[in-house]
Order: structure tokens, then C-alpha cells, then sequence
């Protein structure tokens, strides 16, 4: 009930970033502008962490998991009649509420239900689940965009969206006591927040808003890359950016393999070097199949390591405290999501598209410099 809903939840996570370059045309945008579609919704977001973060701790799993499709259906369902670029940023924001009301809730869930030897390896199943619903959406837009246009794939999945909604609000499965009851309700925002905070955290999400910085800059401009300097139309460039999430599926598994194999912290640093590398070979290779197959590897990369995060997360954070711990962690990967996009197109506008690779490398660099000083986290 948990992946699935991770699948359907995800179909829209990427449609838009995809949606730059037609946004660009369409609306006739410069595209510092065009970038506001992937911040301002980020901005959204972060502010809803903390208190979705409260509640988790609080409330049955199958009501915030309700609410999150309720809220990305009808959200959906605006966007597919908007015409102009405001209304289009206002339907992606109310959209981007559902985000941390489903990641914080089910990401808790998932880590409470897997057995600690079992949990890289049950984070890699739930991420597959959330790369094949990204990989559904992009596809049905490169079909949509050549077809009757890109406003039908918000409408057609909100329809599933919202019907898998209610299946789970009335679903045995999930309903279970509200968690918090065995919790003395004076015990309360900053004290909470006391109760997980260590050097571990601090230093592990460092290293992971860095490492988003870079991550969010190159993705955000991934299809803007192909559209204007390999000069691929937006149908094309769509659907290999969908291919890119088709073999997140695989990356995702992977990172839970490696992380039950090597550990989280390793698979975590080895995945970021394979982001890296894979990134600056992707930036200078000529012929589109070197392009597309280099996109490929690096997708498998970028997606493999939300497995072994997740778990660095379950096992930093006190089990008491496991879903407070998950909304600081996506606190963080939201303020650099909120202003990643804009920093990127800051840098692009005064050099070229191209250059957005490098500074991303760079970002990778860094990161996997801090993880050096993560120490082997132990369930608290």
C-alpha cells in the first residue's frame, strides 16, 4: 500500500522540470524566469517539513497518506486548466504540499516495518516504486506533447491519484493507533527537535544538502541541455529524461543492495563518486547513443543513493522520533531545492547551459569530502 502510493505520488515530480523548455516557448519566458517553476514549489514545501514532520509521530498513517493524494489529485486537476505561467506556478506549489506529507509519513512507516538487516534493502523497493512512477509520468508527457499537449498528463493521472486515495483512507492495512498517544503531548516542538540532534546528523546533512545542490542544479536543466545544445526536440528530450527514471528503478534496488552489503555510508560515498564521474564523461561526449547511454549511468547513480540516505536517516534518529528526524532530513534537501534551480540558471545565464555540469561535479566533490567525517551511526 506504501510503494504504491509512492508510485502514483511521483508521476508528477518531474513533469515539470521536463516542462522548462516548452514552458520557455510557450509563455515566453527568459529562463531565470522559467526557473521559478522548480523554486517557488520548493519553497512550498520546505515550509511544510517541520509540522508535517509533528504529525507523523501523531497520526495514523492512512489519513496523511490520504490526504497527500487528495492534495496532489485536485492540485493536478488545476494545473491541467491553467493558462497562464502564474497559475501554472500556483497548481505546481499547492501540488508540492503532498511531497513531505507522504515521504515523512511513509518513509517512517517503511523504516519501522523492515527488520534492521532488512532496511537498505526495503528502502530500495520503496525508491523503485517512486523511480517507475516518475518514469510513467515523463513517458506519458513525451506522448501527450506530441499528440493533444502536455496539460493532458496532469489531468489523466489525477484521476488514479485521487481514486488510490480513497482505496487506502478505507484500507485495513494502515489503520493503526495514532503513534503519539504514547507520547505526553507537553513534550513538544524545540524539545523534540533536542531529542535527535547530534554531531552525526549535523555533519550527515551537510553533506546531503551539498550534494542536492548539485544534483537539483543538473537535473533541473537536463532537458534544457538537450533541447538547446544538442539541439533534440521536446518530445525527444522528454522521453530520455523518462528513460533516465525508468533506470532509477534499477538504481534504486542497487543502492539497497550496496547498502546492505557495504553499508550505508560507503554505498552512499560510492554512489556520489558514480554521480560524479559519470556526469563530467555524460558533459563531453559527442553522438547522441554515447549521450543517452552516459544519461543512463548516471541515472542509475543519482537514484541509488536516496536508498542508502534513507537508512543513514532510520539510523541516525531515535525510533521515538523517526518521523520528526525524516521531516528535518527533507527540511533540508527543501531549502536547497528552493533556491538550487535559480543559483544554476544564475550560472547558466552568464555562461552557457553546458556549464551547469562542472558546477555540479564540484557540488559532488564537496559532499563526498564532508561524508568522510560521518562515523558509522548506531540505532539509537
Amino acid at each position: 500500500m506504501v510503494c504504491t502510493t509512492h508510485m502514483l505520488l511521483e508521476t508528477y515530480l518531474l513533469i515539470q522540470i521536463a516542462l522548462i523548455p516548452v514552458i520557455v516557448k510557450e509563455f515566453q519566458l527568459g529562463l531565470l524566469e522559467a526557473s521559478l517553476v522548480a523554486t517557488v514549489p520548493s519553497i512550498v514545501q520546505l515550509l511544510m517539513n517541520i509540522p508535517t514532520g509533528f504529525l507523523a509521530d501523531r497520526i495514523s498513517a492512512h489519513h496523511l497518506l490520504f490526504a497527500s493524494m487528495l492534495i496532489e489529485g485536485l492540485s493536478a486537476l488545476l494545473v491541467s486548466l491553467t493558462t497562464s505561467f502564474w497559475a501554472l506556478v500556483l497548481g505546481v506549489s499547492l501540488m508540492r504540499i503532498s511531497i513531505p506529507l507522504y515521504h515523512i509519513c511513509g518513509l517512517s512507516q517503511v523504516s519501522k516495518l523492515a527488520k534492521p538487516a532488512q532496511l537498505n534493502r526495503s528502502m530500495g523497493v520503496h525508491n523503485a516504486f517512486g523511480s517507475f512512477g516518475s518514469a510513467l509520468g515523463l513517458i506519458s508527457l513525451g506522448v501527450f506533447l506530441s499528440t493533444v499537449g502536455w496539460r493532458w498528463t496532469y489531468l489523466f493521472w489525477s484521476v488514479p491519484v485521487l481514486a488510490w486515495g480513497f482505496l487506502v483512507l478505507i484500507s485495513s492495512e494502515l489503520k493503526a493507533d495514532i503513534i503519539g498517544e504514547i507520547k505526553t503531548m507537553t513534550v513538544w516542538s524545540l524539545r523534540r527537535l533536542s531529542f535527535i540532534v547530534s554531531s552525526g546528523l549535523l555533519i550527515f546533512l551537510t553533506a546531503i544538502a551539498i550534494r542536492d545542490v548539485g544534483a537539483t542544479g543538473s537535473s533541473t536543466f537536463m532537458t534544457t541541455y538537450f533541447v538547446e545544445t544538442r539541439n533534440l526536440s521536446e518530445s525527444i528530450a522528454s522521453l530520455i529524461f523518462a528513460l533516465g527514471t525508468f533506470i532509477g528503478i534499477f538504481g534504486a534496488l542497487g543502492g539497497g543492495y550496496l547498502g546492505q552489503r557495504m553499508g550505508a555510508k560507503k554505498a552512499l560515498s560510492s554512489t556520489i563518486i558514480g554521480c560524479a564521474i559519470s556526469l563530467l564523461v555524460l558533459s563531453i561526449v559527442s553522438g547522441l547513443y554515447l549521450l543517452i547511454l552516459l544519461y543512463i549511468i548516471y541515472s542509475f547513480f543519482s537514484n541509488a543513493v536516496w536508498s542508502p540516505m534513507n537508512a543513514l536517516v532510520a539510523d541516525i534518529t531515535p525510533a521515538s522520533e523517526q518521523g520528526l528526524g525524516f521531516s528535518v532530513y527533507f527540511l533540508t534537501g527543501a531549502i536547497t531545492g528552493s533556491i538550487a534551480p535559480t543559483a544554476a540558471a544564475s550560472v547558466i545565464v552568464l555562461s552557457d547551459v553546458w556549464f551547469v555540469f562542472p558546477y555540479s561535479i564540484l557540488f559532488f566533490i564537496l559532499s563526498l569530502a564532508i561524508l568522510q567525517f560521518l562515523r558509522h551511526p548506531s540505532k539509537q
